[in-house]
């Protein structure tokens, strides 16, 4: 996979980056109800610049690494081509060793 800075053509969210999603969704509505829905849009708006801002992101074990607006959320992605693969999104409260632990078993799926 090479740099790349600049517009792209599609977003593909893996399927394991869209289980983030979902699990961070379900931890906003156990504190309160609706906040997970907002967190939800939050994060499909920060996915959706990547269209803009492909690239510009620092890489972070190996990914680049986009931090989300509103909540302490990382999403790891990366370029090939002009396609844009979002392979995480993590929190970024968790252990270090945690996340580089959770993106390595991402990057052998």
């Amino acid at each position: 996979m090479t740099s790349h800075t600049g517009k792209i053509k599609e977003i593909i969210v893996l399927e394991q980056a869209g289980e983030d999603l979902i699990e961070g969704k379900k931890f906003y509505n156990i504190n309160e109800e609706g906040i997970g829905d907002y967190f939800f849009d939050c994060i499909i708006s920060d996915i959706e610049s990547i269209y803009l801002y492909a690239g510009v992101h620092s890489k972070h074990f190996g990914l680049f690494r986009m931090l989300a607006k509103r909540f302490p959320f990382a999403i790891y992605y990366d370029i090939t081509d002009d396609i844009a693969m979002v392979v995480a999104i993590l929190d970024l409260r968790r252990d270090p060793s945690w996340i580089r632990k959770k993106l390595t078993g991402k990057l052998k799926k």
